[in-house]
């Protein structure tokens, strides 16, 4: 027999574990398996790690570590921060019922960045990309003096970027074959993911309506576990996965 469920928790673009840390120790306590995967290019010492590294290497990161925590446990959540959630939702359409729930933390379907996918510029993404070799990035927090604050490259090479920025328009084709319980946590003010991507997300998901649902937060920006509402945060997300569980039982 395996063993008890189990949570695998995905960073976002640019992102250390940092940015998802508070959430293990509370996942822990409840008795949940945690696996939380460095997707490649990620936590070096420099984003230079970053170049030439394509989303299908993020894919494969998520899959890999899905695949071994669900070989030991009976049932597996995936909890997915912007990016994070996209390759998320991209597990869930891949393995359906072997996917007990998914957790999308401001999902990254739908970027302030006028460049990005779904956005008005994004047809100059790839000529800007032919010449412009790196981009300067912040680490949107509502406090900056908040301790994880630090948990963001500065910069990323072009190229991962523009993978980023297919990895969004690949996920966004996959939604609505998720079917899976899902609940969706978004600002209402932050100023890296439009709000209207939660909105997306939820129209877009073949998921009853009884087993979908949004948590606003107010003062937070992008980095949700580490900022002013963590705790509002992390709870959403340990109260969401205990009633699936409990459901389940």
């Amino acid at each position: 027999m395996k063993g008890l469920p189990g949570v695998l928790v995905i960073h976002g673009f640019t992102a250390t574990l940092e940015s998802v840390r508070p959430l293990e120790a509370p996942l822990r306590a409840l008795g949940y398996e945690v696996a939380m995967p460095v997707l490649a290019g990620h936590s070096a010492s420099s984003p230079e790690s970053l170049r030439g590294v394509r989303w299908s290497a993020w894919q494969r990161d998520a899959e890999s570590s899905f695949l071994e925590l669900a070989s030991r446990c009976d049932r597996v959540f995936v909890v997915g921060h912007s990016m994070g959630a996209l390759l998320a939702f991209d597990l869930a359409a891949t393995y359906g019922d072997r996917v007990a729930g998914v957790v999308a933390a401001t999902p990254a379907f739908r970027l302030v960045s006028l460049l990005a996918p779904g956005r008005p510029l994004h047809f100059l993404a790839p000529i800007i990309g032919r010449w412009k070799k790196n981009w300067g990035l912040r680490a949107a927090f509502t406090d900056p003096d908040f301790p994880c604050s630090q948990t963001h490259y500065p910069w990323a090479p072009t190229d991962a970027i523009l993978s980023f920025f297919d990895l969004i328009s690949y996920a966004s084709g996959r939604l609505e074959e998720v079917a899976s319980p899902v609940l969706i946590i978004h600002n209402r003010h932050e100023k890296t993911v439009l709000p209207e991507s939660a909105e997306y997300v939820y129209k877009r998901i073949s998921t009853p309506v009884v087993g979908k649902a949004i948590t606003w937060l107010e003062r937070s920006e992008h980095q949700v576990f580490c900022d002013l509402e963590k705790e509002v945060a992390i709870a959403a997300v340990t109260d969401f996965l205990q009633q699936q569980t409990e459901c389940a039982s």
